[in-house]
């Protein structure tokens, strides 16, 4: 019988994972990872680790399986928090979605497992996994996702490798959530009606600012807003003599000075701001909402424009860094100077659109066939052949 540890984080998903494979006749071990020890940065009534662990608890022994909780907090603190207060100061936004994934699920949460004799790690995520059986006798793995196109989480799973996904179960990839209710319903689990968690993987509903006030303090520094028509996003489109220059040129973000538009409000440090963001500028008075479009960490300035439409909230094409780019299907690789037809998208939920791959000596362009809104420094970048996840990278 082959042994499969379930990551049980207490939701409904992790629940009607565990009892699908006990039901497909796995033997079934719960477990429940601790990644946080500051409940002070934590609103409890929403979505407290305790309760968590203790619905966690009552799923396993409702099922019958072995239960334990082990502390990941030590490594929680290492690869996701210091890098999170890291990439913030630096005016990046990470997705610790993503990281967490990588580096906590997938890594040290899957070492213990293997360490507990398990042959899989099994998630609750919404994604399912292919295989190719290679005329070598090996197998490549495949990330594809999710059936309910209104859960699929297979962007948050963009930076595994072959050898997690050889190691990895997801049992209701094949199921859309309200399946997945359904199942724990019929079943009597306790988590069937739970509302799903947000905020930092496995922590809870974190208040950003808040938990980024712990090492990054507070600063104060200037909104400036720069108007629809600034003289930069007039400019005419230079000559290029290569491809690589236009996509290069297409690449770079609009950048500014307090010249380019008139101080409209103050802000508590640039750093915990991230472009396209709305809420929290407490500014007033404007015909249309007012936009993040740009933020300085070294000059403590928000750039700010008015509407959706804003130019500069709009680009064609963005950079990802050799060191940042990650591919799925290894064997799909790009070198330099070839190209690729893609799916992409450069958030989770966001509608896939039509982009091509240009690979440079030292990174990857993904160029879009439409202008992408609130293209965002550290945040990923995953793209697609048809419903498979084949790369990612991290947004320079």
């Amino acid at each position: 019988m082959k042994k499969v540890v379930v990551g049980l984080s207490g939701g409904v998903d992790s629940s009607v994972t565990a009892y699908l494979l006990k039901e497909q006749g796995y033997e079934v071990i719960g477990l429940f990872m601790k990644n946080w020890h500051d409940d002070s940065v934590i609103i409890s009534e929403e979505c407290p680790w305790v309760e968590d662990s203790n619905d966690a608890l009552i799923v396993a022994d409702k099922l019958g399986i072995p239960f334990q909780t082990v502390d990941l907090s030590v490594e929680y603190k290492e690869r996701i928090v210091d890098y999170m207060f890291n990439e913030y100061e630096r005016g990046r936004t990470p997705n610790p979605d993503v990281l967490c994934n990588r580096e906590i699920k997938f890594d040290v949460f899957m070492k213990i497992a293997l360490q507990l004799g398990a042959d899989y790690v099994a998630t609750g995520h919404y994604c399912r996994k292919g295989i190719i059986q290679n005329e070598d006798g090996t197998e490549t793995y495949q990330l594809l996702a999710g059936v309910d196109g209104n859960k699929d989480q297979s962007y948050f799973l963009c930076q595994l490798s072959q050898e997690q996904l050889s190691k990895t179960l997801f049992p209701i990839g094949e199921l859309t959530k309200p399946e997945v209710r359904r199942i724990a319903t019929e079943n009597d689990l306790i988590t069937a009606d739970k509302k799903d968690s947000q905020g930092l993987c496995f922590i809870g509903k974190v208040h950003l600012p808040e938990f980024l006030q712990q090492k990054l303090k507070p600063q104060k520094g200037v909104i400036v807003e720069v108007p629809y028509d600034a003289q930069q996003f007039n400019m005419s489109v230079p000559k290029f003599d290569s491809k690589t220059a236009e996509l290069a040129f297409h690449a770079e973000k609009p950048s500014y000075s307090e010249a380019d538009g008139k101080v409209v409000g103050e802000h508590q440090g640039a750093h915990y701001f991230t472009i396209g963001q709305r809420k929290g500028l407490n500014v007033g008075g404007t015909k249309e909402p007012l936009f993040v479009i740009d933020t300085d960490v070294d000059k403590n300035i928000i750039y700010t424009g008015q509407g959706k439409s804003h130019p500069g909230l709009l680009r064609h094409t963005l950079f990802v860094n050799d060191n940042e780019l990650h591919w799925v299907r290894k064997d799909l690789a790009l070198s330099v100077d070839e190209t690729m037809e893609v799916m992409a998208r450069i958030r989770y939920r966001q509608p896939l659109q039509q982009a091509t791959l240009y690979k440079t000596d030292g990174g990857l362009y993904v160029d879009f066939k439409e202008k992408q809104s609130a293209i965002t420094e550290g945040q990923f970048v995953a793209w697609y052949i048809a419903d498979e996840l084949i790369g990612s990278g991290v947004i320079s």
